[in-house]
This record gives structure tokens, sequence and C-alpha cells, in this order.
């Protein structure tokens, strides 16, 4: 088998959040016609755990911590350097030497880079046939959550955006293939990378839908008086914490003052403290990490994803809808998914129709209703399997 060195931004399992969904199911791809050698960094100690897992698609690996707090600190290094604050964060001499060596004694052939800022462990000169995922559009994100801002940070936001856009035109450059999570954010990265728009194409994500079966017996978390509006994600990332604290405060009482049953359950890992002040609006839960979050879509009335700032595709809508339930979204949650036009799947960007919209949805369905549609449009849409088959094909193309 040929060789195959990974690059991943953070340790790729347990496959709990966006990235590692993908990553992860990146590396059990790859494992199947490579010698794996992966680098990763684990910036959760919980995550260590799970080193001897990843390890089972590897011939080898390095597995290095990395610390937020000091990441950050050495991040500010980029005002300095002229370059994104992501660089110097994810910058280390241990991950340097490693890779150097990885390739020097091994042969490795083929490079595939999951997150830009693991690009800089690549040497443009290296002969090896280079792949790079950069998922989202980020820059284009950071410019999206700069204007929500106040002045400095918005200027910091601002100034990432556009430094980063300049390092990933040039990783664009130098890799054989630059891959998106969609067609809309390959056409956006297009038109802002003109010069390599004939090596940018997407792979769109997958659900395992054996796993997320509405038709298995799930035990419901939520007394029988509620009616549920769940929202799942990982509650330290910033886009996740906007949504949901726009939604608590701007659309769920204007949806409580008519269903004196209804709940809002909050979902996810690692909650802020923004997050967690939240459970002071009467309705509103935080969980926290759970075990299961199916239990949680399973049992709930409909599904949302208020998301204000957004790229790509949102797993949490994918795993919904291949839950069967019914999804209201803003219009940047939804943009990536395919024919959501005709599902079950509502947009609205504005709080008080949003809030008619889900009451309208509660007073139809007193009890769990599934809806066939949205369930159909992920099997049909979304298999790991069908969609990784490009991935394959990048790596094998002749250039």
């Amino acid at each position: 088998m040929e060789k195959l060195l990974f690059l991943v931004h953070r340790i790729p399992f347990p496959p709990n959040k966006g990235d590692k969904i993908r990553s992860f199911n990146l590396l059990k791809k790859l494992a199947e016609d490579y010698q794996i050698f992966l680098g990763a960094f684990i910036d959760d100690d919980q995550d260590w755990q799970y080193v001897h897992e990843v390890q089972k698609f590897c011939s080898q690996c390095c597995f290095l911590p990395l610390d937020p707090l000091k990441g950050k600190l050495k991040s500010l290094k980029g005002f300095l350097d002229n370059q994104p604050l992501s660089i110097p964060y994810y910058q280390n001499k241990e991950m340097k030497k490693w890779v150097e060596g990885a390739v020097k004694d091994n042969a490795i052939e083929r490079v595939v880079v999951f997150s830009s800022a693991m690009a800089q462990y690549v040497d443009p000169e290296w002969k090896a046939h280079k792949v790079i995922d950069f998922v989202d559009v980020d820059s284009d994100k950071w410019l999206q959550y700069s204007k929500g801002k106040n002045w400095p940070m918005s200027w910091v936001y601002q100034r990432e955006g556009e430094q980063l856009l300049g390092y990933d035109r040039k990783i664009a450059k130098t890799f054989n293939s630059s891959i998106f999570v969609s067609e809309q954010e390959a056409e956006l990265f297009k038109t802002l990378a003109p010069e390599s728009s004939g090596k940018i194409t997407h792979i769109e994500n997958g659900v395992d839908t054996d796993y997320f079966d509405p038709e298995l017996d799930y035990e419901s978390p939520y007394t029988e008086s509620e009616q549920v509006i769940v929202f799942t994600g990982a509650m330290d990332y910033w886009a996740n914490v906007d949504a949901v604290c726009w939604f608590a405060r701007e659309v769920f009482p204007r949806i409580l003052q008519h269903h004196i049953g209804a709940r809002f359950y909050i979902v996810g890992a690692r909650p802020t403290d923004a997050v967690m002040a939240l459970e002071r609006i009467e309705g509103v839960h935080v969980t926290g990490s759970v075990k299961d979050i199916r239990l949680y879509l399973h049992g709930a009335a409909l599904a949302v994803a208020p998301m204000r700032i957004a790229r790509g595709v949102q797993n949490k809508v994918l795993e919904a809808m291949a839950m069967a339930k019914p999804v209201v979204a803003t219009t940047p949650a939804i943009e990536g998914i395919r024919e959501w036009q005709n599902v079950d799947v509502t947009v609205e960007d504005n709080a008080e129709k949003m809030a008619q919209i889900v009451r309208d949805r509660l007073n139809k369905s007193q009890e769990i209703t599934l809806s066939v549609k949205n369930r159909t449009c992920v099997k049909k849409h979304y298999s790991w399997e069908s969609n990784l088959k490009r991935l394959e094909e990048l790596l094998e193309a002749n250039y």
C-alpha cells in the first residue's frame, strides 16, 4: 500500500462535532487504500483516552498537546509576522520535525491536510501529491463575525479574515487539489482565488443513517408535558453560542407566551458561561455533554439551527434530518444543504416570524411526528461512502 501523510489540527476522534465527524470519516476512507502517517494536536485532555482508537487506522501517529490558552498567546505573534493568527497558534517545532522525518524515512507520496493551519508543515517543494480540505471558506466567516463586533475586536476579526484569505490562496496554488464541504463554498472560493479555480472542488459531508435511525428504541429524556425545541452542537464554538443566545432571548420568549409547555434544550459539550446564563430564562435548559444526542433529537418536536454566522454544511441540520425531525433554520445554516426547499425545513431570519413558524409547528405536533422527506433526502445525498469516492479520484488524479 502507498504511504500517505494525514495532518489534522485536532485529533479526529470522537466524531462528536463538525470537524471531527468529517476528519474521522476521511481517516477511515483513506485507511482503506493507504498506510496512514497521522499528525494531530490534542487540545482537550479528555481526548487523550481516544488515541488508541485513531491508532487502529494508522501505521504511525504523532499526537502533541496544545494548550488553548498558550496557543492564544502564541497567536499574537501573527501581528508581528503579518500572518493569520491561526498559524502561530498551531506552530510547533516537534510537529515540524516529526513530519519531516516521516516524509524522509517513508518515501511518502500522498499528503492530505485537514484545515489550512496544518499546511504550514508541508514543504511546497515536496514532490508528493497534495490535497487540502479547507472545509469552509473560514476567511469569509471571520469577516462576517467582524460586522457584529465593536472596535477593536471588529478590526481583529476583519484583519484575520483578510490575512487568512491571502494565506489560503497561497496554499491553494501549491496543492494539487483544494476541497470544500459544498458546491456553494467551492464556488465562493473560486471567486476569491481565481488563479486556482481549476483545482477547487467540493466533497459533501455524510451521515451514518444506520446510527441516526428514528425507528430505533429511544428512552426520552423529556417529560410528557414538554414540547421540546432542540439545538445540538459544541457549545464552546462561538457561532453556536451566538445562535442559541439569539434564539433564547429573541425568539423563544415569543413562543413561550403561547405555549406554556414549550422548552428550549441546548444540547452539547463545554457550554460557555454565556450559554449557562441562558438557563435564567424560563423554559431554557442547558444539558452540557450527553452520551447520546439521538435521544434528545428523537424526543423533540423539532430542531432549530438559528445560526447568524455560518459557512458550509451544518452537521446538526443533517443529523436532525436523518432522525426525521422537522427543522427551522436561518439562511446561513441551510445554504449548503441540497434540496432543502423540497423537504421539511423552514427558513427564516426574523425573530418574530421564526417564533410564529415554531408556534405553528407546535400547534400541529402535540405528539412526536416524523418527517419522511427529511430522512429520504439525507439518505439520497449524504452518504459518506458515496461522497468520499471523490477523494479517491483526487488522490489518484494525474496533473
